[in-house]
């Protein structure tokens, strides 16, 4: 057993697919196919289940692939640990967002992190919140930005700044009139939401329960900027991030923003690491830019 050969385990339990494992490999498909039977002999096991047009781990087989994945992270770490002596603030970051977020943070964030860290590259991989949770914890991602809360011992969590949300409304919406509301004034308002799967539905829904709203039966969106359509168009009224609304992405004719009055509902987001990382204390200086963020970017622009 060597390194190549959890490479090639892993690859092929994410892939599902000898072709398409042994392509992400750079190996030809017998290759891997014969050193994943070598390996199974050699363990005197069955790792996968093979039909004709797909692979399926084993129960022994997702726990083996679990710890190959830690070995091939570990390893990874080392090399990180010796690059990083050299020059702690160079290499490669692979930083995961959530689709809700990534859009409209990154114009902001992005110039102040290349000017602070020069010599730093920064990969940016854009999923919902559990892919991105997984491939954290398999050390597919070195960090994440999430929405609280995140429950897991094994993750260092440095929250960075409370996000409000708006209602968005119809122009022609009777609430359209106001620039601000009450939170009880949702009572019984349907609101569109995105499908299962993304966090700001989650987060919609924990206002929703606090209001006495509901979900807009029959519909619901795959991205934020089909929610955002599908208000401009009358169909109805949802809740957005602030981030969203804010330049350079360019205002509607057709939708109102509204401000809740008090203490608007919100959604908290950190930035997230394995408390192993070997790039803890780079990750603490990238989340202290990430804080400074101006504070003008989470107050809601003119609305209404």
């Amino acid at each position: 057993m060597n390194l190549r050969d959890l490479k090639y385990l892993v690859a092929l339990a994410e892939h599902r697919h000898f072709g398409r494992a042994a392509a992400a490999s750079f190996v030809s498909q017998p290759t891997l196919s014969t050193q994943i039977r070598k390996l199974e002999e050699e363990l005197g096991v069955s790792l996968f289940e093979r039909a004709p047009r797909k692979v399926m781990l084993t129960p022994v087989g997702r726990e083996i692939v679990e710890r190959a994945r830690k070995v091939l992270s570990d390893i990874d770490q080392l090399g990180e640990i010796a690059r990083r002596s050299q020059d702690p603030e160079a290499g490669t970051i692979r930083l995961g967002m959530f689709p809700t977020l990534g859009p409209y943070l990154l114009p902001h964030v992005l110039p102040d992190l290349r000017e602070r860290f020069p010599r730093l590259e920064i990969l940016l991989v854009e999923e919902k919140t559990d892919a991105l949770l997984t491939r954290l914890r398999e050390g597919r991602l070195d960090a994440a930005l999430l929405a609280l809360p995140i429950h897991d011992d094994q993750l260092q969590v440095e929250p960075l700044f409370d996000e409000p949300f708006l209602l968005a409304v119809p122009s022609q919406h009777p609430l359209a009139a106001q620039t601000t509301l009450d939170l009880h004034e949702l009572d019984h308002v349907p609101l569109l939401l995105l499908e299962e799967g993304h966090c700001l539905r989650d987060q919609a829904l924990d206002v929703c329960r606090m209001a006495g709203a509901g979900e807009r039966d029959g519909f619901r969106a795959t991205s934020l900027e089909t929610l955002r359509q599908m208000v401009a168009s009358g169909v109805g009224l949802t809740l957005l991030p602030v981030l969203a609304v804010q330049p350079p992405v360019p205002p509607s004719a057709d939708i109102a923003l509204l401000q809740f009055r008090g203490e608007a509902p919100h959604r908290r987001i950190a930035m997230v690491w394995r408390k192993s990382s070997a790039l803890g204390p780079l990750l603490e200086q990238l989340s202290h830019v990430l804080r400074q963020m101006p504070a003008k970017l989470l107050r809601p622009p003119e609305v209404g």
